[in-house]
This record gives C-alpha cells, structure tokens and sequence, in this order.
C-alpha cells in the first residue's frame, strides 16, 4: 500500500462522493446495500449510518462483536468532528507521526482513526452524517463504504476505488 496514493484516492472521493440530498430513505437503501452484500460474504460487520444527533440505520451481521459496536462509533465521533474518512484520517496522521490525541487533544476513547467510517456530503450543505462499518481489515472497510456510495450515487465503483495493490 502506498499512503501518498491512497491518500490521492481518497481525496478524490471525498470531493467527488456528494448526495443531492440525503434522509432517511437514503440511509436505509444505503445501510440496506452493505447488509446484503455483507450477508452474501459472510462478513462478521456492523453498519452504522449515522447524523451527530441521531442513528439511522444499524445492523449487526453474525460473527460480529460488541466490540465491533464501539469502534463504529469511535469511527463515527472522528469523521464527524474533522468532515474527512477515517482512514484519510488515519494515513494522515500516521504520515506526521501524531493521533486523535496529540493533534486534537481527543480521547482514543471515543474517536479512531482507523478506515471503514466516510463522511455523507450533501451537495450545497456540507458533511451531514456518517456511513461506517467495521469488521474487515481497515482498507477494505473503507473500500466497501466507496463502493456502496458509489452505487448508491449511481457512479461506476471502479472509478473510485483503491487500485489493486497487486498492479504495479
């Protein structure tokens, strides 16, 4: 994994990854989408589709653990407060040798910085929410959030997605 790149590509998705509008609706297709992909590969997930004032859509798919509930929210908190993913975070802060802690003075308690949480942007407004699983290794939590939105948004997946860490 290249950080420099990924950070390139996940740059790009959070400038790209925009909702005209997002509700309820939005966040129960979206939540619905990565339940049945999960449920299809058996992956031991929470989704946790969130605003700072309210849950939208949760799941806990088996295999998954209490533990797995706590670091969504952590996840959450910290997309949430910086607007950005939590695996853009995560790169960033581990390229100047900081956390959560030491830059923003916040508990590791409450806000990680690890990859599966993506801020939701709505076009005009701003970062209204977050989307987050966890379960996965973290760069494949983040790649299934970008590929979830994307075919919630109707873009082609591919276009969006780390490279194959293979090429090259």
């Amino acid at each position: 994994m290249d950080v420099t790149n990924d950070l390139s590509v996940i740059a790009r998705q959070e400038k790209k990854l925009l909702f005209k509008r997002f509700d309820e609706d939005t966040a129960w297709t979206l939540g619905s989408l990565l339940r049945k992909w999960a449920v299809e590969k058996q992956w031991p997930i929470v989704i946790d589709i969130r605003t700072p004032a309210r849950l939208l859509f949760f799941a806990a798919l088996p295999g998954s653990a209490p533990d797995n509930v706590d670091w969504a929210r952590r996840k959450s908190n910290a997309v949430l407060r910086c607007h950005r993913s939590s695996y853009g975070l995560g790169l960033e802060l581990r390229r100047k040798g900081g956390t959560m802690e030491s830059r923003y003075g916040l508990p590791a308690a409450d806000y990680a910085v690890h990859g599966g949480s993506f801020p939701l942007i709505v076009h005009g407004t701003g970062v209204i929410g977050s989307v987050t699983i966890w379960g996965l290794p973290q760069r494949d939590d983040h790649d299934t959030v970008v590929r979830a939105l994307c075919v919630s948004l109707g873009l082609e997946p591919d276009e969006y997605a780390f490279p194959d860490e293979d090429a090259g």
